[in-house]
């Protein structure tokens, strides 16, 4: 049997059935630009930052398998995990230091808004397999995006996100603007997605940073889409958050050039800032933890049928013996550090419930 060298294990929002893609000859294409995505199809695992070490990977899908997520326990996935990178977390101090580096330049009119992330490590018990983590996200998060994947290159991850970056077949295609969380609590958890109806009341500072969003993904479409729709903003459900979503529905008329339009949007102001150059910038420069695959992009590229592919959020790096758990947040220029402290806290806890609770 050939040796696998790729693995991506994914499951639709909402939806009972996973997908299990599989390259098993050579190694997954490493690519060091979104527009090299141009004309080619399979699972695509882009990070944050794209350089040398850390490339797009493209999953060749030399085998697609569909199965009900209940028959998942069976599967045999042998997913080799190294400790490759040691202790990556950010203490309380360096969070408070990232957050004046990048506030003070808020303050001072550098930036609109920038995305300061961090990282907690968390031990991962030998009886917990990547799988068994999966499997737990599957059933804590129905709406989300859930996916495992492996590569050599990358490692293994595991994330479960609310947010599309982009996705569509043939001339249709969609993407969001998703900014702005509040935590659900007491009487708000009972309420399922889209909250509509339920009498929450947003801050000014997260109508902000989704209007922040929202333009500029407008702006991006002008140049590639033939028309767009934006409908929203919206409250959603993501685990025991909120967010505020608009929604845009465009025509691409050219498929053949979809690298370009992900190399437009990718990062978006959701995960980086604005100016996105100088915000992109100062964070590669100055915050503690290196994201690598988080608030990167994931999923199936396929231009010729269907493409879904969502933002890294609620993700963590699964090593030998200890997760790297990755959360971050919008700041603004009225933003408050312990505010969006807790913030992140709470997105963490995304992960931390998937390896708390062990599958049965």
């Amino acid at each position: 049997m050939s040796e696998i060298t790729g693995i991506a294990l994914f499951r639709q929002p909402h939806s009972d059935e996973a997908t299990l893609v599989v390259q098993n000859e050579g190694t997954p294409a490493e690519l060091f630009s979104c527009v090299e995505l141009n004309g080619r199809s399979g699972f695509v695992i882009a990070p944050f930052e794209i350089k040398q070490e850390q490339p797009i990977l493209l999953i060749r899908p030399d085998s697609i398998q569909q199965m009900p997520i209940s028959a998942l326990s069976d599967l045999s996935l042998d997913i080799p995990l190294a400790n490759s990178f040691g202790p990556t977390g950010a203490t309380r101090t360096h969070y408070a230091i990232d957050f004046a580096n990048e506030h003070s330049q808020l303050e001072l009119g550098t930036f609109q808004k920038i995305v300061l992330a961090r990282c907690v490590d968390e031990q991962r018990q030998d009886s917990q397999t990547p799988l068994d983590f999966f499997l737990k996200a599957c059933e804590l998060y129905p709406r989300l995006f859930i996916a495992l994947i492996w590569t050599g290159k990358s490692g293994c991850w595991l994330t479960a996100t609310p947010e599309i970056l982009l996705k569509g077949e043939g001339a249709a295609w969609q993407t969001m603007a998703l900014a702005g969380t509040m935590k659900l609590e007491g009487e708000l958890l009972k309420y399922d997605a889209p909250l509509k109806d339920v009498p929450i009341m947003w801050t000014t500072k997260n109508i902000q940073e989704q209007r922040v969003v929202a333009t500029y993904i407008a702006e991006c479409l002008e140049q590639y889409a033939s028309d767009f729709k934006e409908e929203g903003p919206v409250t959603v459900r993501a685990a025991n958050l909120v967010h505020l979503r608009s929604d845009f529905n465009f025509t691409l008329p050219d498929n053949a050039h979809i690298g370009n339009l992900l190399q437009s949007l990718h990062p978006t102001p959701a995960v980086c800032g604005l100016p996105k150059k100088n915000a992109f910038d100062f964070i590669i420069r100055h915050e503690h933890t290196p994201r690598r695959y988080y608030t990167g992009f994931m999923g199936m590229l396929n231009p010729q049928a269907q493409t879904s592919l969502y933002v890294s959020l609620r993700c963590m790096n699964i090593e030998q013996d200890v997760c790297h758990l990755f959360a971050g947040g919008g700041l603004l220029k009225d933003s408050v550090e312990e505010q969006e402290w807790q913030e992140t806290e709470a997105k963490l806890d995304t992960m931390r419930r998937c390896i708390a609770i062990k599958n049965k």
